[in-house]
């Protein structure tokens, strides 16, 4: 927040968080995943992972987010939603298990790694058959570098990410370029 004096009054302007979010150098478009507890925003690395980014940027696009429901919480570990199928309660006992249409490689990085805030994709063992599926890493966890494709970080809202709850919903997941 910012006070300014104007003509002998006091003036307070407010400037949102996004407003002020700067991305890293190199970071491409931001994925802002506005959720019912807060709005997240994700720098995303098309240098690093110009497949992975263009194929959830895609989706992204297509709205394919939206309405969706987080699947998976970890404390202390991740925080997971991509499951299309979890717009439907009555279909709660398969989330998590869909696979959506893969990226078809697998671009590790050394440069991007698993930090806290880290935003990777999951997959069933097979880091090019990762679709749709992204994760949160809610603490610096080393162990998953170079198994898993580091493709964005937290860069605003980690608060919000760290409060997220299993079937809590997505509400509306759109993309930015970056400042």
């Amino acid at each position: 927040m910012r006070i300014l004096a104007v003509c002998g009054a006091l003036m307070v302007i407010s400037i949102s968080a996004s407003a002020q979010t700067k991305t890293s150098p190199g970071a491409g478009p931001v994925i802002v995943v506005e959720t019912e507890k807060g709005t997240i925003e994700i720098e995303t690395y098309p240098n690093e992972a110009p497949k992975t980014v263009a194929h959830i940027l895609g989706l992204v696009n297509k709205r394919f987010y939206n309405g969706q429901r987080v699947h998976r919480v970890v404390p202390g570990f991740v925080m997971q939603f991509g499951d299309q199928q979890t717009r439907d309660m009555t279909k709660e006992k398969m989330w998590g298990r869909i696979e959506g249409p893969a990226v078809g490689v697998a671009e590790f990085s050394k440069l991007r790694t698993h930090v806290r805030g880290a935003v990777g994709l999951a997959h069933n063992g097979d880091a090019s058959k990762a679709d749709t599926q992204m994760y949160v890493t809610l603490a610096d966890t080393p162990r998953l570098n170079m198994k898993y494709v580091v493709f964005g970080k937290v860069i605003s809202g980690m608060d919000v990410a760290d409060k997220l709850n299993y079937a809590d919903r997505i509400v509306r997941v759109t993309v930015r370029e970056g400042t």
